[in-house]
């Protein structure tokens, strides 16, 4: 068993990929600090991991409150190793019948609560001279194979673009701060199921089998340990990701809605 001894903070911790990440890393002696709105849902994640593990209760779409689990996590464990943006939600609802409220909470929860995480914590890596930013995408943000995702996966697409940015100008000038984008596919958690608008049935070809969180968190793990540019989660996304950019066209006319 590994016993890398990182601070590893994880927002959307409580419960999904986040709280199974918080498992992985527990179990090898990581210390961890888990953000999320539900103190009971925390509590609940902190108890079965055990170990050293500090909860911290939190609306990520507020700066106030990132900056608060920075903070937190600093005066606890003295110093934070790695960074998960893993908070988000999805939502079902057709592109034309998107209001400003859809929008709005869409891109708060799952690119501004990150841009919020980003700017919160690479300050202080680039003041120590190294960490590890990880944002948790989705392979939805590469391929439109769910066109009911349309606000979640713009979303998504354009968190892959400031983490693409930011890893850019950080190699120029500090190397040592990573910064990585992790792309699952379909995974079975309550996601779905909590999406604004109701649960989405995803297409049916191109064949992507679900993966479980727990398949996640462990590449996000092996991620921490050899950090990566990006890496898509499902071993059937990235041959469907480049027949995509390949021929757009001939791509969707393969879809069947």
């Amino acid at each position: 068993m590994v016993h890398s001894g990182r601070v590893v903070v994880i927002t959307g911790g409580s419960a999904g990929i986040g709280a199974s990440l918080a498992g992985v890393l527990g179990q090898r002696g990581d210390s961890l600090v888990l953000a999320a709105r539900s103190k009971a849902a925390l509590d609940e994640v902190a108890s079965s991991v055990g170990g050293r593990v500090l909860t911290v209760v939190a609306d990520v779409t507020r700066r106030a409150d990132v900056l608060r689990i920075r903070d937190e996590a600093l005066g606890a464990f003295g110093h934070v190793d790695v960074w998960v943006n893993n908070a988000g939600r999805g939502i079902t609802c057709d592109v034309l019948n998107l209001t400003d409220e859809d929008l709005d909470a869409i891109m708060a929860v799952n690119l501004k609560s990150a841009l919020y995480g980003m700017q919160a914590i690479v300050p202080y890596f680039q003041q120590r001279g190294a960490g590890h930013l990880i944002n948790v995408s989705s392979f939805l943000a590469r391929v439109p194979l769910a066109t009911q995702r349309s606000a979640y996966s713009a979303a998504k697409a354009a968190l892959n673009s400031l983490t693409a940015s930011l890893r850019v100008e950080l190699r120029r000038t500090h190397p040592a701060v990573r910064v990585s984008l992790v792309m699952p596919g379909v995974v079975t958690t309550d996601f779905n199921r909590k999406a604004l608008g109701g649960s989405l049935q995803l297409p049916g070809p191109p064949a992507m089998p679900p993966q479980t969180a727990e398949e996640v968190a462990g590449i996000i793990a092996g991620v921490i340990d050899q950090p990566v540019t990006e890496v898509y989660t499902n071993p059937a996304t990235p041959s469907i990701a480049r027949r995509y950019y390949e021929d757009v066209a001939a791509f969707e006319a393969t879809l069947d809605y």
